[in-house]
């Protein structure tokens, strides 16, 4: 299994609690969709970042199959450009 972990900022300007609901409503329903996905949320930061996302795979394979997938990069397409800065880290257990 692989975790994967998200922690972003947002641009200026936004409303963080519904942006944050915005990008879960986009992200969360992914899970059953895409092949390997186990496991997905998306939660707003209470210090630091604005926001995380935790997800979990079934392997390195599904991990880089969801990242190309056409229903993540659709879903992507809706609220990237909300985002300021990123930081990512996955790990096997």
């Amino acid at each position: 299994m692989v975790k994967h972990i998200v922690l972003y900022t947002l641009k200026g300007g936004l409303d963080k609690a519904e942006t944050v609901k915005f990008i879960a409503a986009q992200l969360e329903p992914l899970v059953g969709q895409i092949p390997g996905l186990l496991h997905l949320e998306v939660r707003q930061a209470f210090n630091g970042m604005d926001y995380a996302l935790y997800s979990t795979f079934e392997s390195r394979q599904a991990l880089k199959a969801y990242a190309v997938h056409p229903l993540h990069l659709e879903a992507k397409e809706k609220f990237f450009h909300l985002l300021d800065s990123r930081v990512a880290a996955d790990y096997e257990c």
